[in-house]
């Protein structure tokens, strides 16, 4: 007889069919696949695959996001991005990396990677009469 464990904890996943509309915020701690219609936040310590008939027009974080339909707001994504040929985002991305294949429509403001590196930053010029 198998234990319920962490692999098996692992394979769950929310399923929201085509022809769903959900008004409001949805707070899970497992896996969502989209295929309907949000129109609120998303927050997950899980993955979000968002398929080519779902829309979320709101906010989502999550662990992993793949998008292969349309998002208008803002995604924050603690590791991978990905954003399909046919996806259409449009918003606001912060992400640890973001992968982008060709086809795929992004209008807005990305910040990827964490904090900027140090060397990159300004360099602040001396004040008079310092050298």
């Amino acid at each position: 007889m198998a234990k319920m464990g962490e692999s098996e904890s692992a394979n769950k996943i929310n399923m929201i069919g085509v022809g769903t509309t959900i008004e409001g915020s949805i707070n899970s701690n497992e896996n969502i696949r989209f295929d309907g219609n949000l129109i609120g936040n998303l927050n997950t310590k899980g993955k979000v695959f968002i398929g080519q008939s779902g829309r979320v027009s709101g906010e989502i974080r999550c662990k992993n996001c793949e998008v292969e339909g349309v998002v208008d707001g803002k995604i924050v994504v603690e590791e991978l991005l990905s954003l399909r040929s046919m996806s259409k985002l449009y918003g606001e991305i912060k992400t640890g990396k973001l992968a982008i294949e060709p086809g795929a429509t992004f209008t807005g403001k990305c910040d990827m990677g964490g904090k900027k590196e140090a060397s990159i930053e300004p360099i602040a010029k001396p004040k008079e009469g310092q050298a």
